[in-house]
């Protein structure tokens, strides 16, 4: 895409063709907050039995993993590890992530990169039908929608997955919209 928005145009050179730069749609997913609602319910002790940590958003910066946003200063959090990656595969994965009490609803948004993916260094991976994975890069957060398009263009990805680049932490699924 050119830098005014729109599509670039050229000639591929191995072909001698002209091109309309086609971007590959995407669609950005938070999980679900029915996953995490049993928890808030949950002791502190019945948390710490499961891993799991109570906290107030203390930092503008914490990330909650429904709403892809940053929680709100105040907010009632959950730090858990969850399995991101369940596929019975080498690549299966569990990492921390923070849920947020006030998330309602899952970030569901196609050619969106939301708030707790913009503004971090990411890690983003390609994988297969058989969860496995095929291509993988790191870029800054706000740069995230061409890497998408870019991955999303191998007919051999069926998802992507976002991580923090720094810290590990599971951000979203990526998938064709």
């Amino acid at each position: 895409m050119s830098e005014n928005g729109e599509r670039a145009r050229g000639r591929d050179a191995t072909l001698g063709a002209s091109f309309l730069e086609v971007p590959m749609a995407f669609r950005v997913r938070g999980l679900s907050p029915d996953l995490f609602r049993p928890l808030f319910s949950l002791s502190d002790e019945e948390l710490k039995q499961r891993g799991a940590l109570r906290l107030v958003a203390d930092d503008p910066g914490l990330p909650c993993r429904v709403s892809l946003a940053h929680a709100p200063l105040g907010d009632e959090l959950l730090l858990l590890n969850f399995e991101h990656q369940p596929g019975d595969t080498p690549y299966r994965s569990r990492h921390a992530i923070y849920v947020s009490r006030s998330a309602e609803r899952a970030f569901d948004a196609v050619d969106v990169v939301p708030q707790a993916i913009l503004t971090r260094l990411v890690s983003v991976r390609a994988f297969d039908a058989r969860d496995m994975m095929i291509d993988a890069d790191v870029i800054e957060g706000a740069q995230a929608a061409g890497l998408f398009e870019r991955l999303l263009a191998n007919p051999q990805a069926a998802y992507l997955q976002v991580h923090n680049a720094r810290r590990g932490c599971y951000s979203a699924r990526v998938e064709r919209a």
